[in-house]
């Protein structure tokens, strides 16, 4: 297995151990070589695209989840480029539902970024 690879494995599975706070059944998808599609983290609401790399390209890999998860679940990408924070995508709609349905979230504090810190075991 080639570096990048056990890498990306790493990261999915160190993302779904991070879910099982919120989702106790989640635990890394197992891609299989006849061409059927599951997601990376499986267990979950979400269909769960992880990437990480170098540059990941975020808008390829929501492309990725859109087209494999067929409609079937909102997609979240779950992404990391090397030395910097992790980083959580979602289209749009799902956003808006989520916050329209009532999702808590902190009140702003003053107009600047707050840092997010990484929760997810280093791969």
């Amino acid at each position: 297995m080639t570096n990048s690879r056990r890498k990306g494995h790493s990261f999915e599975r160190a993302t779904a151990i991070s879910f099982r706070e919120m989702w106790p059944e989640a635990r890394r998808g197992l891609q299989y070589q006849d061409g059927a599609e599951c997601p990376d983290v499986v267990g979950t609401p979400y269909w769960v695209e992880c990437k990480t790399g170098k540059r990941t390209n975020i808008k390829a890999a929501v492309r990725q989840a859109t087209e494999a998860s067929k409609g079937s679940k909102p997609i979240l990408v779950v992404s990391k480029d090397d030395r910097q924070p992790i980083l959580v995508t979602m289209l749009w709609d799902t956003f808006y539902d989520l916050h329209k349905r009532g999702i808590q979230v902190p009140e702003a504090q003053g107009d600047r970024p707050q840092q997010v810190q990484e929760d997810l075991p280093k791969p």
